[in-house]
This record gives structure tokens, C-alpha cells and sequence, in this order.
């Protein structure tokens, strides 16, 4: 799983909410279901359960919202919050994938 902050131009309605949690193709296949969620009126939390090729991106770009800001926060068990854009970390010791 990876988790995403997505920051987007346009309208979002329910409809399309939808679209991105279980209605949506990409190069002929269909996506597996995302847990989405509204966190404000241009901003979307997003849970993948696979990582196609910018997909985020190109969901919006189905749906015709316009992505301008996307942030991983989680992979798996792993929050990123806490380490800054373009850093990386050992893995602790209680820590796993």
C-alpha cells in the first residue's frame, strides 16, 4: 500500500469519487480499488494498492481534475511524514516492508 496527498484544480463530485475508487481503466486494465477520501474541497487523501506508472496522475487526468501538488506519505507500514522530500533512512530495527 502507498498513501498520497493529493492537492488538485477543478470540481470533484461524488460521481467522480467513485470513478477513482473502483470505476477506472488504464492501458486496458482495470485498476484495483483505492480507498479515497475527501480531506477538504481541493485536496484528496489516496490509498493504492498497486503503483502503475504515474497513476495518481493519470486517474485525475480521467476524471479531469488537474493533480498540482501529489505527496507520498506511507508505503506499507512506513510513514514518511516525519522524513523530508528527497531524504532517506536505515530501516529500524522493529520496522518491516
Amino acid at each position: 500500500e502507498k498513501e498520497y496527498i493529493v492537492k488538485f484544480r477543478g470540481h470533484i463530485d461524488e460521481a467522480k469519487l467513485n470513478d477513482l475508487r473502483h470505476g477506472l481503466k488504464l492501458d486496458g486494465r482495470t485498476l484495483k480499488p483505492a480507498t479515497v477520501h475527501r480531506i477538504n474541497d481541493f485536496t484528496l487523501g489516496i490509498i493504492l494498492r498497486e503503483g502503475r506508472k504515474r497513476q495518481i496522475r493519470r486517474m485525475g487526468d480521467l476524471v479531469d481534475i488537474r493533480i498540482t501538488s501529489l505527496t507520498r506519505i506511507r508505503i506499507g507500514k512506513l510513514n514518511l511524514d516525519s522524513l523530508p522530500a528527497g531524504k532517506w533512512r536505515f530501516f529500524a530495527t522493529d520496522e518491516s516492508f
